[in-house]
């Protein structure tokens, strides 16, 4: 019995209403001290609203569960998109109850706005729908739905508590997958002046047998099928389409730097997502390795079933560090793991040219053995001050300042243009698509 009250008492709330009526009553009670011809009016002021807080009580509280509710959550988030929550709720009282909300969302989002209030009939069923938009991967805490009830008395209200504590892992960005695979099989590419051109190669990757016409190569004669066929018949190759395509992430101090509360870091991992997975609709093999003053994690390149999910299970746990890259130890993995020639998506940043500079003999050496495409990043914050009015002498160093870290960008392209190494200087809203573009590009280019 104890037990039963004291659930029942920690759940019960007071109302205003039912305070606004007890406050009528002292009023009538010290009026009457004043006024005698109120009579008996405080007393029974007060004895009705006594008897409607029981009828309240007895009518909230005669169903042991008397209202559900549940939400409805996809079993991981996508770090850096609008993800879906639903709150399922379904009245069972005989009665229309106002129904209060509120979710217990994990508190790295702080926010402590998910509070609904609506109306809802006897036994309609309701839904509730918001976004959550995670900005740092990891395992996020739903706390409870706490669902206030109230009668149409509304003298108190009753607390249900449903769907205890849930943990939620926050992943890379993989629910704008499908839109990046649009862009992979998209036949619209020639309007940016991209053409694919079919070359027959000598590779050892077989297409078709087909008639031999004057200048096949007599070495490519199929004799079993001309001698099916009464007529001369060749083997015809293609240049091999399942190239190694490896995501290289810097995970040094310099992806620190937040955007729109992303990382660089995190905007490297949802690109390298993304282009694994249009890789692999391509044909291609994608790997993954993770570099910071030590080689991290590294994925063989593979076009298996299951590569994304490991991938996208090395990338869960990547955080960045205080140290800067080991470029020479990037350039004896690379020569050691990546054994046939690929493509190389080095995601990482320079602030300055004097940096880049320091690590170009590594990047050097590895553009000899494969094509190594450097992705870094524009700084817009910068860009936004530099298109600024300078209002006074301050703003005029400040507006100077912005314009040469703008400028030593640009420089750092012909850099690394000037060495043969291909860059993209992105702002990193728009990587994911860039990065996307440039892979589709080479490959229609069939320069990998």
């Amino acid at each position: 019995m104890k037990k039963i009250f004291q659930q029942y008492y920690t759940n019960l709330f007071l109302t205003d209403r039912l305070f606004a009526a007890l406050g009528l009553c002292i009023l009538l009670f010290l009026l009457k001290f004043f006024f005698s011809w109120l009579g008996e009016i405080p007393e029974i002021a007060f004895g009705v609203i006594l008897i409607f807080l029981l009828i309240d009580l007895f009518i909230l509280y005669r169903n042991v569960e008397g209202i559900e509710a549940k939400r409805l959550t996809s079993k991981r988030l996508s770090n850096g998109d609008e993800n879906p929550i639903e709150i399922e709720l379904r009245n069972k009282y005989g009665f229309t109850v106002n129904v209060r909300v509120i979710d217990e969302i994990p508190f790295q989002f702080q926010l402590r706005d998910k509070d609904f209030r609506l109306s809802l009939q006897s036994g309609a069923i309701k839904s509730i729908h918001y976004n959550l938009r995670p900005t740092k991967r990891g395992e996020y805490d739903f706390g409870f739905i706490r669902v206030f009830i109230g009668s149409p008395i509304g003298l108190v209200t009753r607390r249900y508590n449903f769907d205890g504590a849930k943990v939620l892992p926050v992943y890379p960005s993989f629910i704008n997958l499908g839109k990046y695979e649009l862009m992979a099989v998209s036949r619209y590419l020639t309007e940016f002046g991209i053409k694919k051109i079919r070359k027959i190669g000598q590779s050892t990757e077989f297409d078709q047998i087909k008639n031999y016409v004057g200048g096949d190569d007599i070495r490519t004669i199929n004799w079993k099928a001309t001698a099916r066929k009464s007529a001369l018949m060749v083997n015809n190759y293609t240049d091999e389409r399942s190239q190694n395509i490896y995501c290289i992430i810097d995970k040094s101090r310099v992806m620190r730097m937040p955007f729109e509360g992303l990382s660089l870091l995190d905007y490297a991992i949802n690109a390298s997502v993304a282009l694994s997975k249009v890789a692999m609709l391509k044909e291609d093999k994608a790997g993954l390795i993770t570099l910071s003053e030590t080689i991290g994690a590294i994925v063989p390149a593979d076009r298996k079933a299951g590569q994304l999910g490991t991938i996208m299970n090395v990338l869960y746990k990547e955080k960045t560090r205080y140290l800067e890259s080991n470029l020479e130890l990037l350039y004896s993995s690379v020569r050691a793991v990546i054994k046939q020639r690929g493509l190389l998506v080095f995601f990482t940043n320079f602030e300055s040219l004097s940096a880049l500079q320091r690590q170009l003999p590594y990047l050097k050496r590895i553009s000899k053995y494969h094509l190594l495409l450097v992705v870094f990043f524009e700084n817009t914050e910068l860009k936004s001050l530099s298109s600024a009015p300078a209002k006074d002498v301050e703003g005029i160093y400040h507006k100077t300042t912005a314009e040469k870290f703008i400028y030593e960008k640009k420089l750092m392209v012909k850099e690394l243009n000037k060495h043969g190494i291909l860059s993209v200087l992105t702002p990193p809203q728009k990587l994911t698509v860039n990065v996307i573009n440039q892979y589709l590009a080479l490959k229609a280019q069939q320069r990998i």
